[in-house]
């Protein structure tokens, strides 16, 4: 019996394997997202002042600073000021700092929650965003086609790429039986409910060891559970009631793993992409996923696609909630907004050239 087992988990694992790979080489192929509306430009200035907003304890914190100020050496450039985010501050007032300065280009070292925090100051300025992944996700760097191995050649891109804007989303997150309310800029996907649930329950040590896949292990273990009943509204429309087990908004849907998790998510389109999960069973996760990895374009009971610019979603009982893959409290009422073409963000001169490639291919 226990040999039976074995050979199950070990089966499993070589499908997971087999298709993820699958799924990286589809999304070579075919992926689509970034760049497709709006061409992107060189910032046109021979001299640059350069701010830094840094997270000192990531592992690559000294070679990224390093790298920054080796670079603006070479170009002849007055030495960059840095700003270290801190254990009270993740980098709202270094953002804030960094601006008053006068800098031309800020860019952001550190993971998905330091970006978000950083974009959350710089959005609705003309003032651009350079990023130097140092996270475990690094989920914009991915989606606007950085190469995240690669610190020196986004440390290049950030100084010297073109640049262009994309759209950023803000979520409002109330509570009303604790009456706390908050709200928070996001990049990627947010999203309420499952989602949420392995995030917050993710393990700290493991993830350090394995990476994002340390978030695999949590959602095995949250697969199990109930739907929840909850009221939504897209674009002020009348409500629909929905049973759902997550709620996704994505501004744009690569993830960890090669995943085009929402194809059709543009960067900067001016709406979120909405996806509805409501699975009862784990046929309807099987489902899901094969439909996720292998772009199957038929729909799926379990699965419903919505694009919205504004989304309102009420819930009886409060529901855990989520921003780029950080926590973000419970909500009974939860409200995503667009902010179309709001950041002005740093990219390779080419993005726009091989999407167009792509596309054509």
């Amino acid at each position: 019996m226990r040999d039976w087992l074995l050979y199950l988990i070990i089966a499993g694992a070589l499908v997971f394997a087999v298709s993820s790979w699958w799924g990286v080489r589809r999304l070579r192929a075919l992926h689509t997202r970034s760049a497709v509306w709006e061409d992107t430009h060189n910032p046109g200035l021979s001299r640059q002042k350069v701010a830094v907003v840094l997270n000192p304890i990531k592992a690559r914190s000294a070679e990224a600073r390093a790298l920054v100020e080796s670079a603006c050496l070479a170009a002849g450039w007055e030495a960059p000021c840095f700003f270290e985010t801190t254990a009270e501050d993740p980098g709202f007032g270094q953002a804030r700092a960094a601006v008053e300065s006068g800098a031309d280009v800020v860019l952001v070292g550190g993971g998905d929650g330091t970006v978000r925090v950083v974009a959350d100051v710089l959005a609705h300025t003309n003032v651009a965003m350079g990023l130097l992944p140092l996270g475990t996700g690094n989920l914009l760097a991915r989606n606007i086609h950085l190469d995240i191995g690669d610190l020196h050649g986004c440390v290049q891109t950030a100084l010297f790429g073109h640049q262009r804007f994309i759209d950023t989303a803000r979520m409002t997150v109330q509570n009303a039986l604790t009456d706390e309310s908050a709200e928070y800029a996001f990049l990627v996907i947010a999203g309420i409910g499952m989602d949420a649930e392995v995030i917050g329950d993710t393990n700290d040590g493991l993830k350090k060891a394995v990476g994002w896949l340390a978030y695999t292990e949590a959602g095995v273990r949250h697969l199990p559970g109930r739907r929840k009943r909850v009221s939504i509204s897209l674009d002020d429309q009348p409500e629909q009631s929905r049973k759902i087990r997550s709620v996704l908004f994505a501004n744009c849907g690569l993830i960890p793993g090669g995943i085009d998790f929402i194809p059709q998510a543009m960067i900067d389109d001016g709406v979120l992409d909405v996806v509805v999960m409501s699975p009862r069973s784990a046929i309807g996760w099987v489902a899901m996923y094969w439909k996720i990895v292998l772009k199957h374009k038929r729909n799926l009971p379990v699965m419903t696609y919505y694009r919205s610019g504004k989304i309102v979603i009420t819930c009886a009982e409060p529901m855990p909630t989520q921003v780029d893959g950080d926590p973000s409290g419970d909500a009974t009422t939860l409200t995503v907004r667009v902010a179309p073409h709001s950041l002005l963000v740093r990219v390779k001169e080419d993005a726009l050239v091989r999407d167009k490639g792509v596309t054509a291919a």
